[in-house]
């Protein structure tokens, strides 16, 4: 599972530099917080699907595009 954490978060942070959002942007756009976006993104937590769907719909991407 963490192995799973980790590669989801090191997308999320691919996708966000690649849109160059800072964590602070994207949290916002997402409706969470800095810290909790930095955590998931290290792989130090994991995210609900409701939190997926949140951060996809602000990267503009499908939840899918975050599991690939």
């Amino acid at each position: 599972m963490a192995a799973i954490g980790r590669r989801l978060g090191m997308k999320v942070k691919q996708i966000r530099e690649a849109r160059n959002l800072s964590q602070g942007a994207l949290a916002r756009k997402a409706r969470m917080s800095r810290e909790h976006l930095n955590r998931l993104e290290a792989g130090r937590h994991d995210a609900t699907i409701s939190t997926l769907e949140r951060i996809a719909k602000a990267l503009g991407v499908p939840v899918t595009g975050l599991l690939e």
